[in-house]
């Protein structure tokens, strides 16, 4: 017990100087704390060690020793520290109290003051230290290349302020402004004579300053300026390409799509290859919905008007009007098909006035287009054209610019970490390696380590898809002609493709070939299109909603812009009466729209007979296909028979378009599949070819007849993995993400490629259907449709089959039930004889026409039957 009283008497003793001086030393340091910390531990073990001061601590001793006056200094010192302490701490935590938004504008304002301040010092060189010390910073640093500093922190303040924080984005233009610098002053100092330090600072200023002599010296030392001048501008260009974001192999088209000023080629500079969605959503429709800023009414109505202009100023022009054409303002005279051939004529001039007139430069579309490309791509349209005639290709700046495309975004950061942590939590050894930035996707490389299978990938799909927060998540293994798998994940920032934007591309200005149309862009950025003539024919389906019509819209406008009407015709069917009903009067069609799917089927029959009368003069003639002929007759090498009035012309391609096959499958399915069947099947050399789109695509609409002679397929989202293999024959569509997200698997490919559909707004489409209209009248054929409302010539000589007959028509008009298959049950015939007999009584009036797998509507009353059969039997006595 006597041992430990005086541990305790010990401990408060040493307990109670150490308050007191660590109360006069005032400021309780981490240092002073743990001092006493151990002087407490020391009084735990010894009440003798306890009470003598620790000789450690000075401090201590100091306070206590000092007078009342540094005693009232050192707490005024204590008291201002602290002060001072919960004020810095109090700024830091308003400071991450405020909105990101917010303190991103104090940045740029700060970087914006920064600026002045050095602008004040470098180009007018105000007195001060602050400006003094610039200068010598600057100037001594980057010599003649530091004036224009300013501008570059100008620059950066704005970028900083209207842009989100993008890290990405700002790590490249770093890069790409580091290596432009950095060569720049090297280039300077090497022109400047090679001035040394110990040639004083004026000369060092004049020149590339330190820096430039610290880039170049060595260079100079080691290879000469004759080399070192030809590695410095390598550098050079490569600090213009990061900062423009324009790989080697894309410089062409940059060069091209340049833009048409210094401001906006400022704006390319500081931004990059971002351009504003306030700016964008005024060039243009939003197509999908994605841009969430408003519409502006008054930058709309601006394009409008530059729209209109364009259009008005065009003069209209005359073709002359060839032989058999019909005049659809003139009275149709129904023409006798007696086997000859009739030429598809070309359509007729609006007005003679404007004949040889100088067209006026068109006004662009909108501001800021630009205008090399435009060129470029007019000349390449007007290449196209007939020399003899003087029919006007729209001008190609009425499309409207997009937007550049991103590279990578914050978005694309975020991915890529959690397709590594998938990896990591299942104990894969695989790594991501890059990716590819699309419209709508982003594919991510993922190369796999040693002995590691490609299914336990494939056996994350789900995985992948929660990490990521997608559900349509598609897996390629591997990427073709990659030794990796691919991973393809929606963006959450998509992008729109512009239809002017692919069709003034080098893909597609590197081919004059009217049928060239434009789809959209693929994953990895490049412009798809596809030449009708060598698909030849082509599937479109997908879900409702999913960019179908969209699509069809594209080919259109991409033959209006690319075709003049002696070269391209249409037929465009549409039985939904309300998809195609905006280019109604263009010259290019050959028959009026067709909304009445019995009418579409006739003009399938039409194509038909059209297509064998080609083939009848390919035969006569010696050719092969419609391209020689074509170019024989214009040639003048091709001659009719001697005695013969026919006169050659050369035939336009034939383009059919069907916006929906479900319909017309459900009227005539065996006339409509065999028209298809057989245009597919054999139109190909004759310049006839067919675009079949639908909206269900279920076995029954495209059966595997249509399946076997249409070989290109372009599938949208579908709703179903059945619906996904009727169109591919292979999974896939029911992952899209609708929106203009498809696969297209052109012919004679294995795997489809996956693309974001072009978009062309109903502005476009009016304005380029008002410059067409405007020059030309369209010229119809007849005969294309006129056979719709007359009736199949059948055998009408009843013969034997009297008996037959009148059973029939009483059976049916009892019933009330026109059916084949009933006759073939009741009266045990076969499928010929009951199908005879029923065209015998559509002959009579007593049952309606076919109408696919319905029944035929019976036209005679029970009440009238015994009339009937009476009016027969007299038909068959007086035959």
């Amino acid at each position: 017990m006597a041992t430990r009283t005086p541990s305790k008497n010990s401990k408060a003793t040493a307990a109670t100087p150490a308050s007191k001086s660590g109360a006069k030393a005032g400021s309780g340091g981490a240092a002073k704390g743990a001092a006493a910390r151990k002087g407490r531990g020391r009084a735990g073990a010894s009440g003798t060690a306890a009470a003598t001061p620790s000789p450690k601590n000075p401090r201590s001793r100091s306070a206590r020793d000092a007078g009342p006056l540094e005693k009232g200094i050192g707490k005024l010192a204590n008291g201002s520290r602290r002060q001072a302490g919960r004020a810095s701490q109090g700024a830091r935590q308003s400071a991450r109290s405020l909105h990101p938004d917010h303190r991103r504008d104090g940045v740029g304002f700060a970087l914006i003051g920064l600026g002045i301040v050095m602008a004040a010092a470098l180009w007018h060189g105000f007195p001060g230290a602050v400006p003094q010390a610039i200068v010598a910073i600057v100037a001594g640093g980057f010599g003649r290349v530091g004036a224009f500093t300013p501008l570059l922190v100008f620059g950066l303040a704005v970028r900083v302020i209207r842009r989100p924080e993008e890290a990405a984005d700002t790590n490249r233009m770093s890069i790409g402004w580091g290596a432009f610098t950095v060569s720049a002053v090297g280039l300077i100092h090497i022109s400047g004579h090679m001035p040394h330090p110990s040639d004083g600072s004026a000369a060092m200023r004049n020149a590339g300053g330190w820096i430039g002599y610290a880039i170049s010296a060595p260079l100079v030392s080691t290879v000469s300026s004759f080399v070192a001048v030809p590695l410095l501008i390598l550098l050079l260009l490569f600090g213009v390409l990061v900062i423009t974001a324009t790989p080697v192999y894309r410089i062409p088209e940059r060069i091209r799509a340049g833009r048409g000023h210094a401001g906006g080629f400022l704006h390319w500079m500081i931004f990059g290859d971002r351009e504003d969605p306030e700016a964008l959503e005024a060039a243009g429709d939003d197509p999908y919905g994605i841009l969430d800023v408003e519409d502006d009414p008054s930058d709309n109505e601006v394009r409008n008007q530059r729209l209109q202009q364009t259009v008005e100023n065009e003069p209209t022009i005359f073709i002359p009007m060839l032989d058999g054409a019909v005049d659809a303002t003139a009275d149709a005279v129904p023409a006798e098909d007696d086997g000859t051939q009739v030429p598809i004529p070309v359509a007729v001039p609006r007005s003679r006035k404007a004949a040889g007139k100088k067209t006026p430069a068109s006004a662009q579309a909108s501001s800021g287009s630009p205008k090399d490309a435009v060129q470029a791509a007019m000349e390449l349209y007007a290449a196209n054209a007939d020399p003899n005639a003087e029919y006007k290709l729209p001008p190609p700046d009425i499309l409207r610019v997009g937007a550049p495309p991103k590279t990578r975004s914050k978005a694309n950061d975020a991915v890529v970490a959690a397709l590594v942590e998938v990896f990591k939590q299942f104990n894969v050894d695989a790594k991501v390696v890059g990716f590819t930035r699309g419209p709508t996707v982003t594919r991510y490389e993922v190369e796999l380590g040693p002995a590691v299978k490609v299914e336990r990938i494939t056996a994350l799909s789900k995985n992948i898809a929660y990490a990521v927060a997608s559900a349509d998540v598609r897996i390629l293994s591997p990427i073709p002609g990659k030794s990796a798998i691919g991973i393809e994940i929606p963006n959450t920032d998509r992008e729109n493709v512009s239809l002017g934007d692919v069709l003034r591309s080098v893909e597609a200005t590197g081919e004059s070939h009217p049928m060239m149309v434009a789809l959209g862009k693929d994953v990895e950025g490049r412009h798809i299109v596809a030449n009708l003539t060598r698909m030849p024919h082509m599937l479109v389906a997908g879900a409702t909603g999913a960019g179908k019509s969209t699509c069809i819209n594209t080919l259109i406008v991409s033959v209006l812009l690319r075709a003049t009407p002696d070269q391209v015709r249409l037929i465009l069917v549409d039985p939904k009466r309300v998809e195609l009903t905006s280019y109604e009067g263009i010259p290019h069609l050959i028959t009026p729209i067709i909304t009445n799917p019995k009418k579409a089927a006739e003009a399938l029959q039409w194509v038909v007979r059209e297509m064998d009368l080609r083939y009848d003069d390919l035969a006569d003639s010696g050719f092969r296909h419609v391209d020689d002929f074509n170019a024989a007759v214009r040639a003048g090498k091709l001659k009719p028979p001697p005695g013969s009035e026919r006169v050659y012309q050369p035939y336009p391609y034939l383009l059919v378009i069907v916006d929906e096959l479900a319909d017309l499958m459900m009227v005539a399915p065996r006339d409509v599949e065999d028209s298809i069947v057989r245009i597919t099947q054999l139109a190909r050399a004759a310049g006839i070819h067919l675009v079949l789109a639908t909206q269900r695509p279920s076995v029954d609409v495209v059966t595997g007849l249509i399946k076997a002679n249409v070989p290109s397929r372009l599938a949208f989202a579908t709703s179903s993995l059945a619906d996904s293999r009727v169109i591919l024959d292979q999974p896939g569509a029911e992952k899209l993400v609708g929106q203009g997200d498809a696969l297209f698997l052109p012919m004679g490919a294995s795997k489809a490629q996956r693309l974001q559909g072009a978009y062309v707004s109903e502005t476009e489409i009016a304005a380029i259907v008002k410059f067409c209209t405007d020059q030309l009248t369209p010229l119809y054929r007849e005969d294309v449709t006129g056979q719709a409302g007359s009736k199949r010539v059948v055998e009408e000589e009843i013969g034997d089959d009297l008996d037959l007959l009148l059973q029939a028509a009483e059976l049916v008009v009892s019933t009330q039930f026109g059916s084949t298959s009933m006759l073939q049950r009741k009266l045990r015939v076969g499928f010929a004889k009951a199908g005879r007999l029923m065209d015998l009584l559509e002959t009579r009036n007593v049952v309606g026409p076919s109408e696919g797998a319905k029944a035929r509507d019976v036209l005679v009353r029970p009440d009238d039957l015994e009339g009937v059969l009476d009016s027969i039997r007299a038909e068959a006595g007086a035959g």
